[in-house]
């Protein structure tokens, strides 16, 4: 079923433990992207780019049947650009630079083909841009997933809690939703925040997994551990992307079925972090994929 994603199509310079990469293909519309793509194919993305962009970059969109006529190319601007350094743990990054060149003026237009879109993942942009997004979708879609970050909470917590009630499905980590709801427990927190306006929320817990709430139930989806971590970048936007792509593959929003579209999320959100950037994510197979969903189901079988 039809799925519009709206994010960064960015370049990243990465430095970890693992190592350092030059500039590479980055950006939370991008990864959100390839991760959907695995699982459905009628996907158009919305964004903006500079003359700069590579048409490399572009042809691999395209090659995972990412429609990208929604992606604007200001010619004479330069892509928005982020590089960070990783501590020994990965938990923790420093920022090193952020030049948000043409996306500081972005101002999204989506196209006619895909204001119908059934289902719309709201990547991590200004509530802003998120909302005039909404606005343009004719008629409104089945599901819209908002993802956002604390930043936004921050500097623009009046748009950001108007976007929020809008939309079907949050997703922030554990310490945003404390933040959001000023509340610690994230039980408590969640009840909170679910009276904002979204009908689920899932709270990503990074290593420790990410938790389904709607109404009085919750759902806990384990992380896959693994022995190596090379990149943790846009493994959260990965999630998202593996979440919504399943989604969109099986057309139902029944809270069982979110249950299992956590489960592929946290396996898409698995192999990124194997390789720099989306390398490891451009070359995946579905057998890479099935056989480690049978690793997430053995992680948490069990019989009393």
């Amino acid at each position: 079923m039809s799925l519009l994603v709206i994010g960064t199509v960015a370049f990243d310079e990465i430095e970890t433990p693992r190592g350092k990469t030059g500039k590479i293909l980055g950006g939370a519309g991008t990864y959100i992207g390839l991760a959907a793509s695995h699982l459905t194919d009628d996907i158009k993305i919305v964004s903006v780019v500079g003359g700069d962009f590579p048409e490399e970059h572009m042809s691999l969109l395209k090659k995972h049947n990412i429609r990208t006529d929604g992606i604007k190319v200001i010619p004479d601007g330069k892509t928005f650009f982020w590089a960070g350094r990783y501590h020994e743990n990965m938990n923790m990054r420093d920022t090193l630079v952020t030049d948000l060149n043409v996306l500081a003026d972005f101002d999204p237009v989506v196209p006619g083909h895909a204001c119908s879109s059934k289902y719309l993942m709201l990547g991590n942009l200004t509530p802003a841009i998120q909302k005039r997004v909404i606005e343009q979708m004719e008629p409104r879609p089945e599901l819209i997933v908002m993802d956002t970050m604390n930043f936004w909470m921050d500097t623009a917590l009046n748009d950001l809690v108007d976007v929020i009630s809008m939309v079907d499905v949050l997703t922030i980590n554990d310490e945003e939703a404390r933040q959001l709801s000023g509340e610690y427990s994230l039980n408590k927190a969640a009840k909170k925040i679910l009276t904002m306006g979204p009908r689920y929320l899932i709270v990503k817990k990074g290593e420790h997994g990410a938790l389904l709430f709607h109404e009085d139930k919750i759902f806990h989806a384990p992380a896959m551990p693994l022995e190596d971590v090379f990149d943790p970048t846009g493994a959260g936007d990965t999630f998202a992307g593996g979440f919504i792509g399943y989604i969109a593959k099986t057309g139902d929003i029944s809270f069982e079925n979110m249950k299992r579209a956590i489960i592929y999320g946290s396996a898409m959100a698995s192999f990124t972090v194997e390789k720099f950037g989306t390398e490891r994510l451009a070359e995946l197979s579905q057998e890479d994929i099935q056989k480690r969903l049978q690793e997430f189901v053995s992680l948490v079988a069990f019989e009393i």
